[in-house]
């Protein structure tokens, strides 16, 4: 599949029912278009299963109560919309988007109480998230923004609104021939890239961000999981920029990026080592047992 995504062939489930592709569109004044009430959840589905399919799910409905969003359906109703969308496209190897939002209805402002929560699922076709630097190690720019305080934010839900600063440092650090950008937190610590979590390693030992005020992503804690099978003691802490001097490999993990190895950070660089290699194998191996 190929092409601008409002112009594909294939079909999205929106509302309860299987629309054409082309038909499945919103009318302008949906609220989430103007106030940012939308939250959503990527997946990839791997020889027909939908990896960490369910806790997708019920993230997606947290996600929704974080935003005073009721999703009208059930983890198990949005479980067989997922699977139906597959089937109707044809598709075992795929990209799996689930998204909830604010429609048009009586209300046109801040408020939106009266305006109906609808959802949808799309799926399609897509490769490595950062092209060859899934084998060449991912070059990152530094971003200018910061993560926000929990105070400030519902910063544990996968809410759209929280995309808006990672699609403008993505788009400053391609500018400058990188893959993405990394983030500090809103105390300076290192945070996490514009839509995966990351990973140091050092004399054997990983180091990774303590996810207090951004999203602890699935394949995040799926690499913590496989990292302690392994007896490989991992540090979940605060982190300074400055460490990255000594740090020896580095890492990012996210249901796009999978395990993508990183070979600069601004001027830190990184080997693309042994630990990263087999952890990149691991996870590949996992999805698709």
């Amino acid at each position: 599949m190929a092409g601008s995504y409002d112009d594909r062939d294939g079909f999205i489930w929106l509302d309860g029912k299987l629309v054409p592709w082309r038909e499945a569109n919103v009318h302008i004044l949906s609220h989430a278009m103007h106030y940012a009430s939308s939250v959503f959840e990527g997946e990839r589905c791997y020889n027909g299963k939908i990896f960490k399919s369910r806790e997708h799910s019920e993230r997606l409905r947290f996600s929704g109560r974080e935003l005073d969003m009721e999703i009208p359906y059930t983890v198990d109703e949005i479980e067989a919309a997922k699977y139906e969308t597959l089937k109707a496209n044809n598709l075992t190897e795929a990209y799996v988007r689930a998204v909830a939002w604010r429609g048009a209805g009586e209300d046109m402002g801040v408020s939106s109480a009266r305006n109906p929560v609808r959802m949808a699922v799309a799926v399609w076709g897509w490769g490595n998230y950062y092209g060859d630097a899934k084998m060449k190690g991912a070059k990152l720019d530094i971003s200018k923004w910061k993560r926000p305080s929990p105070e400030t934010i519902p910063v544990h839900a996968k809410a759209a609104g929280l995309y808006m600063i990672c699609t403008t440092s993505k788009h400053a650090a391609e500018a400058k021939g990188c893959s993405d950008a990394l983030f500090m937190d809103y105390r300076g610590y290192i945070a996490e890239a514009t839509g995966a979590n990351i990973f140091f390693v050092k004399d054997g030992e990983v180091h990774t961000p303590k996810p207090d005020c951004f999203l602890n992503g699935l394949t995040r804690q799926t690499v913590i999981g496989m990292l302690k099978d392994r007896q490989i003691t991992v540090h979940e802490r605060h982190m300074d920029p400055g460490e990255m001097e000594d740090m020896q490999q580095c890492w990012l993990t996210g249901t796009a990026a999978e395990v993508t190895p990183v070979g600069q950070i601004g001027d830190y660089t990184f080997e693309v080592g042994a630990l990263t290699r087999e952890i990149a194998e691991g996870y590949e191996t996992l999805v698709r047992s």
